[in-house]
C-alpha cells in the first residue's frame, strides 16, 4: 500500500481558534479532520459542570459553534471527523450532533465511545486498592470524575462500522489521529512501529498551531500569527510522516518547530506509553523536504503495558485567586505590600472568628520578575499587578479575603487601576490523582445506527523496560571554557506540565553543539537553576537524550506547586520553564561563541 492520508487538527485545547476547522476544511486537502478538547483540567470543568446538569459535560460548543458551521463542507468534501469532545457524556455530544445534522439536512452518520468512565464502578476500584502511580496516596473517597485514557482502536471500529463523525470521550490526545491510521491502513495491535509513527503524528499535531511555529522559540521568525496554519500530518502505511500545514498560510513548519512539538509534554522519551503502544522517540530523524514540509521518521514502538492509566479529579477545600492593577513611582513594591497586607489582616480576623489559617497562600508580582526567583532583575517597572491568591477548606474566609483586597482601593496605596475585571469568586480546589487499572476490566464499546457494538483490545501487555536500549551518550569533557552564551543561543527548548511535574524539552540548533550543551546542563545543574520552582528550593530532576533530533528531555518532579488548578502559581502547567532555562550560560569555545552570535 503505497496511499498516504492527510489528517489536519483543528483544535489543541477546549477554546482554541475557530479559524483552524475552516482553514482546514477550505485549504488543507485533508481526509480527516480531528479535535483534541481534552486535558486533566478541561475533565473537572465537564465534572462540575455534568454534577450541575446531566445534560452537559462535553464540549457544547464542538456541536453549537464548530460543527454548525462546516457540517455541510465536511459532507461535500468527504472529511471524516473525529473529536474528544464529548468529555464526560459522549452520549449527550452525539444527540446533540445528530439533531443539528437533522435541522441542516445533512447526511452523516455519528458514533460515540463509552467505556472511560469507570466512576461507576468506584466500589470495584477502592476494593482493588488503586493508589496514586508516583506518591502511592490512597484512592480519594469521593472522586468528581474518573476516566481511564483509551487508545486509537475504539476510534478505528467506529469508522469501520461506517461513521463520518466520531466523538469519543477521555482518550490519551493523539488517539484520534491513530484511529484513523488503523482504519486506513489496517494496521493491527502488534504492528507497534506503526502505531507507535501514527501515535507520533498524533502528538505532533494534537496541539493545534504549536508545529507550526506557534510558542516557537524563535517567535520573531513566524510569519503572519493572525493567520497562523494549523498541523496537518501525511501519514503513509509504515508510519513515517511528513508535518505541514495548508497552504498560504501564516506560520512556519521546520525541524526546529516540529521538534519542539515532539518534546512537548513529554517524560521519558524511550517509554512515552500509550494504550495501544510505547513510544521511544530516541532515534527520531526530522528532515526539511521543502517549504513547510519536514518529514518524520525512524520512530520505534513497543508492546503496551496491560494496564490503563486512568484520571481521577478530586475536590479538596476552596481557592480564590485576584488580580490588582496598579500605575506609578515603585509601583511593585506598592502592590507587594498591599497583598502583605492584606494577608495579615486576613490572619486577625479568622482568629476573631475562628475560621482557622489559610492552608496556602500566595503573592507574586507581575511585572517584577516574581516567577524567575533568584534570576530576577531589578526592572523598576512603574507598572505592576498584584496576583493574591489563598486556599481554605470553607469558602467564607476566601470571600472576606476579595472584600478585604478590594478595599485597598481607598485604603493602601495610591495608583490602583483595576482589579481585572469582574470582582473574582471562590472555587473547588480540583486535585488530580493518577492510577493504572487492568485493561481487562474496562470494557468499551461503540454506539453507531442505534447499535452496540464491543471493541477488541488486547489487554495482555508485554512491555519489558528491559527491552529499552539507551543511547550511547557522546563523552565530554568538564566545561572549562573562559566564554559562556545564553542556552538560547545554541538551542530551542520547550517545556509543559503533566499533573505536578513540569519537562523541559531541548533541542540543539547544530548537532555539534550538543555535547557542549549536555555538558553544561546535567540534571544537577538545571535543578538547581530552577530551584525557586521547588518546594523548599531543591527538587528531582531527570534528564533524558534524544540523540535523532541533538536534543535533552528534562523532567522536573513536583515542580508546579500541585499542578493545574490545584496550584496557587501564576504558571501552574510550567509554560514559561523552558524561557528561564533558555538563559542558562553554557561554556563553549571562542569559535561556537562567535558562530552562535
Amino acid at each position: 500500500m503505497t496511499k498516504t492520508i492527510r489528517v489536519g487538527c483543528a483544535s489543541g485545547f477546549w477554546g482554541d481558534s475557530y479559524i483552524a476547522a475552516p482553514q482546514l476544511i477550505q485549504h488543507g486537502k485533508i481526509d480527516y479532520l480531528v479535535f483534541d478538547y481534552l486535558s486533566e483540567i478541561t475533565m473537572s470543568i465537564m465534572g462540575r459542570a455534568m454534577a450541575k446538569d446531566p445534560n452537559a459535560g462535553y464540549a457544547i460548543d464542538f456541536v453549537t459553534v464548530t460543527m454548525a458551521a462546516i457540517a455541510r463542507d465536511v459532507a461535500v468534501r468527504k472529511i471524516k471527523v473525529i473529536a474528544n469532545a464529548g468529555g464526560l457524556n459522549p452520549r449527550a455530544c452525539a444527540a446533540a450532533l445528530e439533531a443539528l445534522l437533522a435541522k441542516q439536512g445533512v447526511d452523516l452518520k455519528v458514533a460515540y465511545v463509552e467505556g472511560d468512565d469507570i466512576r461507576p464502578q468506584l466500589d470495584k476500584w477502592k476494593a482493588l486498592g488503586l493508589t496514586e502511580m508516583f506518591t502511592g496516596a490512597a484512592l480519594p473517597e469521593n472522586p468528581l470524575t474518573m476516566n481511564a485514557y483509551l487508545g486509537g482502536f475504539p476510534v478505528a471500529a467506529a469508522l469501520a462500522a461506517g461513521a463520518d463523525i466520531v466523538v469519543t470521550g477521555r482518550c490519551v490526545d493523539s488517539a484520534v489521529t491513530l484511529g484513523a491510521c488503523i482504519n486506513e491502513f489496517g494496521w493491527t495491535p502488534h504492528d507497534f512501529d506503526k502505531l507507535a509513527g501514527g501515535s507520533l503524528a498524533g502528538h505532533i499535531v494534537e496541539c493545534g498551531a504549536q508545529a507550526c511555529g506557534g510558542i516557537f522559540t524563535d517567535w520573531e521568525k513566524v510569519p503572519d500569527w493572525d493567520n497562523i496554519g494549523y498541523a496537518i500530518a501525511e501519514i503513509s502505511p509504515d508510519g513515517s510522516f511528513v508535518a505541514t500545514k495548508p497552504e498560504g498560510t501564516g506560520g512556519l513548519v521546520t525541524p526546529g518547530t516540529v521538534g519542539e512539538q515532539m518534546l512537548y509534554e513529554i517524560g521519558d522519551p524511550q517509554a512515552y506509553m500509550l494504550p495501544d503502544v510505547v513510544c521511544d522517540f530516541s532515534g527520531v530523524t526530522m528532515t526539511q523536504q521543502g517549504k513547510d514540509r519536514v518529514a518524520v521518521a525512524n520512530i520505534k514502538g513497543y508492546a503496551p503495558t496491560s494496564t490503563y492509566k486512568v484520571s481521577v479529579t478530586w475536590e479538596d477545600g476552596w481557592r480564590v485567586t485576584s488580580m490588582l492593577a496598579l500605575a506609578g513611582i515603585d509601583a511593585a513594591k506598592k502592590v507587594r505590600r498591599i497583598g502583605e497586607s492584606v494577608l495579615k489582616r486576613m490572619d486577625t480576623i479568622m482568629r476573631q472568628r475562628n475560621w482557622g489559617p489559610f492552608t496556602e497562600t500566595s503573592i507574586e508580582v507581575l511585572g517584577d520578575e516574581d516567577s524567575y526567583g533568584p534570576h530576577k532583575r531589578d526592572v523598576g517597572s512603574r507598572e505592576a499587578s498584584l496576583k493574591l491568591a489563598a486556599k481554605h477548606p470553607s469558602r467564607a474566609p476566601l470571600e472576606v479575603m476579595i472584600r478585604e483586597l478590594t478595599s485597598s482601593g481607598t485604603s493602601f496605596a495610591p495608583g490602583i487601576t483595576g482589579y481585572g475585571g469582574a470582582r473574582a469568586k471562590p472555587s473547588p480546589v480540583v486535585r488530580h490523582f493518577a492510577t493504572l487499572v487492568p485493561k481487562h476490566e474496562v470494557p468499551v464499546h461503540v454506539h453507531v445506527g442505534g447499535e452496540s457494538i464491543p471493541v477488541f483490545i488486547e489487554t495482555h501487555g508485554g512491555f519489558d523496560p528491559a527491552a529499552i536500549v539507551r543511547p550511547r551518550t557522546p563523552l565530554t569533557a568538564t566545561p572549562a571554557f573562559p566564554e559562556t552564551v545564553p542556552l538560547i543561543r545554541l538551542a530551542y527548548a520547550r517545556s509543559g506540565d503533566k499533573g505536578d511535574n513540569s519537562n523541559i524539552g531541548v533541542m540543539a540548533r547544530d548537532p555539534a553543539w550538543l555535547p557542549y550543551i549536555r555538558a553544561a546542563l546535567t540534571p544537577e545543574a538545571v535543578a538547581h537553576w530552577m530551584r525557586h520552582k521547588f518546594k523548599g528550593g531543591a527538587g528531582k530532576v531527570e534528564r533524558f537524550d534524544l540523540p535523532g533530533i541533538s536534543g535533552l528531555n528534562f523532567l522536573l518532579h513536583e515542580a508546579l506547586g500541585g499542578g493545574g488548578i490545584a496550584s496557587l502559581a501564576n504558571d501552574p502547567q510550567g509554560k514559561a520553564y523552558a524561557q528561564m532555562l533558555l538563559e542558562f550560560p553554557v561554556p563553549v569555545p571562542a569559535d561556537i561563541a562567535a558562530r552562535a552570535a
